[in-house]
């Protein structure tokens, strides 16, 4: 355990992988959870909800801090839920409200099904469930398509068809950019990127995409879902999921600042619309 700036920062040992963890803050217990978005990149969110909230942010399996025994190894959001709930147990605490963000809310809604009673609240913020769309069988042949460009032609060619498919404007992605983090202006070093970036690829993508919920124990269990999503998503794949996914549950979407890097920022009208929504 170290403490830096007042986040108390963990490491826990599960089946196939040691997990980073951080808390921050006092109040009741908040997990803000991404794939394969790390701790980093919800800091400023985490900073922001600290003010009211035990903030506990982590590490995927596989990515930053979170190394994997095998790194072709299994993941899944199954087995993410799992690492989250181990984590949950560590902090000795029985429930908690969570937000999870793109892969980070096909963990929550796993966890809710796999783990019951043991969410309170899940804010699931735009969830990229392909298989609930119309067009699930062209989406398998794009993500299928994705997956063999990363292998043929490196790991910026897929990244960049990633995001042309997520509907996301690729100006900003640069001909030496290497991921998500990199657009953001964040340095990146390319060993890691390119390991983090075959996690992704090879082995998180498609599990995630593919990942079809059980609604029927969704809709029975205790946790109230809400499906998070951004105002200015109209254009991403996203959007159709989340409305795909609220649909099934028959919920409304709720709106959220920005789109589906929202809780990037601007990070002080994202948590009160999420302090507004755990209310």
């Amino acid at each position: 355990m170290t403490i830096t700036d007042g986040v108390i920062s963990h490491s826990l040992d599960v089946p196939g992988a040691r997990l980073h963890y951080e808390v921050r803050g006092q109040g009741p217990l908040l997990f803000v959870i991404g794939s394969p978005m790390a701790a980093a990149e919800f800091g400023p969110l985490a900073r922001a909800m600290a003010a009211d909230r035990t903030v506990v942010t982590y590490d995927p399996r596989g990515f930053a801090g979170s190394p994997v025994a095998d790194p072709d190894g299994p993941s899944n959001p199954d087995l993410r839920a799992d690492d989250v709930v181990a984590i949950l147990d560590a902090l000795g605490e029985a429930t908690t409200d969570v937000f999870g963000s793109s892969g980070g809310a096909v963990t929550g809604l796993a966890m809710v099904t796999r783990h019951p009673g043991r969410v309170r609240t899940l804010v699931a913020h735009e969830p990229p469930l392909l298989e609930l769309l119309p067009d699930a069988e062209a989406q398998r042949r794009a993500t299928d398509d994705i997956v063999a460009t990363f292998r043929t032609e490196g790991l910026h060619a897929a990244w960049l068809k990633f995001m042309v498919n997520a509907g996301f404007d690729v100006a900003a992605f640069d001909a030496e950019s290497e991921g998500p983090a990199a657009s953001q202006g964040e340095p990146v070093d390319p060993g890691q990127a390119l390991a983090e970036g075959a996690r992704f690829f090879l082995h998180d993508l498609v599990p995630t995409t593919r990942y079809v919920p059980d609604v029927e124990a969704l809709r029975a269990s205790p946790t109230r879902v809400v499906i998070g999503l951004g105002a200015e998503s109209g254009h991403l794949l996203t959007q159709r999921t989340s409305v795909a996914v609220a649909d099934r549950l028959g919920v409304p979407t709720t709106e959220f600042p920005g789109d589906h890097a929202g809780f990037m920022g601007p990070t002080d009208a994202f948590a009160a619309r999420l302090r507004e929504v755990f209310a």
